[in-house]
């Protein structure tokens, strides 16, 4: 796809950020500690990114889809972490909001986000509910004004450093499966809500991740968010934008690994010459560089239809994390074996990456959901 000028220079204007700004020893310090950098958070804040697709009125940047893919890709090709930094609040974090809250909930929290002030989380996964979300087993009871909430997330990222939580809970039992389930804006702060210790993960270190515990925790009933009983649609539609970001992930890990293995196969020399002179490397290249340029193309596309409304852009939304996400763990994997032992070196840049990528397949719905989304869809 040939991007107009103010795309190009938003591509541009991304890129010089995430080159000068997410530095490598940023990088390397948080991979290594963990943790979150709040200085980068609220750069990211100053320059607007962090609304870079919040509608204006709610004090974003009012920016497309198109545009908000580009970010992500772009800081992803640095790090998925700055990626995320900037995607969360752009995507779960506001999405049900954005498409379920009242004009006074909207008026209320999605400045917030927009300005950096405050952080969202969102808080769907349970230990027995992954994949199959609709079995989660958090409770909300009605009690006069307010709901009475308990249960544990796990595996919440930006836990730790969230204020509020969107919660998905059930709140009519009789109701069985993806039925009856509700969505709350839960300030984190309340009494009864627990943070769990930070998961030691394998990749993505620099955006904390923890379980949420609820112990008799009172939300009053305003914090209600959409329709009593039909939480769970909602959160397959917030999904959906998610999963799009994802692929913009995805594709910029892909494309760092890219960069990477044409450096290095120019630089590296065995049996006498540069090992981008042998097939078996140059092939690889071109199989890698072939499939990003296809999973750009279906993003970039994708990211249009969703805009314009098409009918199938929640399918292609589907089909491009799918796609997408796979690739990258092809790309990162291949990266790997072009630098051969050095590959397997921390003081390597492609062996992040290849951790980092591994988390694609799995986060916002694992590829084998975005099958049964995808066939599901067709054999309608």
């Amino acid at each position: 796809m040939i991007l107009s000028p103010e795309y190009e220079l938003m591509r541009k204007n991304f890129r010089n950020f995430a080159e000068t700004e997410f530095t490598a020893e940023l990088q390397d310090r948080l991979d290594r500690e963990g943790g979150f950098d709040w200085d980068m958070h609220d750069k990211m804040a100053k320059y607007g990114f962090l609304g870079c697709k919040i509608p204006e009125e709610y004090g974003g940047q009012g920016g497309d889809t198109l545009a908000y893919v580009l970010m992500v890709e772009e800081f992803a090709r640095v790090s998925p972490v700055l990626a995320i930094y900037a995607n969360t609040p752009n995507s779960l974090g506001c999405g049900a909001l954005l498409s379920y809250g009242s004009e006074e909930q909207k008026k209320t929290y999605i400045p917030l986000l927009a300005s950096g002030e405050k952080n969202f989380c969102f808080a769907l996964t349970e230990p027995g509910a992954g994949s199959d979300a609709g079995s989660l087993m958090t409770r909300a009871v009605k009690d006069g004004e307010d709901y009475i909430l308990n249960g544990r997330k796990c595996f919440i990222s930006g836990a730790p450093i969230s204020d509020y939580a969107i919660v998905y809970a059930r709140t009519n039992p009789a109701l069985k499966g993806n039925k009856g389930i509700s969505m709350f804006i839960v300030d984190l702060k309340l009494p009864g809500i627990s943070i769990g210790k930070h998961e030691n993960k394998m990749g993505i270190n620099g955006y904390p991740t923890s379980d949420i515990v609820f112990e008799n925790v009172r939300v009053p009933k305003t914090q209600l968010l959409g329709p009593l009983d039909k939480g769970f649609a909602a959160a397959m539609k917030t999904l959906n934008g998610g999963r799009l970001g994802v692929a913009a992930q995805s594709l910029g890990i892909a494309q760092a690994c890219l960069e990477e293995s044409i450096s290095y196969a120019k630089q590296r020399k065995q049996f006498g010459k540069p090992i981008c002179k042998n097939q078996a490397i140059s092939f690889m290249i071109a199989d890698m560089a072939t499939e990003i340029a296809a999973a750009r193309e279906l993003i970039y596309s994708t990211a249009i239809e969703k805009d314009a409304g098409a009918k199938d852009a929640p399918m292609k939304c589907s089909m491009c994390k799918y796609f997408t996400s796979e690739m990258a763990n092809r790309v990162a994997a291949k990266a790997i074996q072009i630098h051969g032992g050095y590959g397997y070196m921390k003081e390597y840049r492609v062996e992040r990456l290849y951790r980092d990528a591994r988390i694609m397949t799995l986060y916002e719905g694992t590829s084998q959901v975005q099958q049964m989304v995808i066939s599901g869809n067709l054999l309608k």
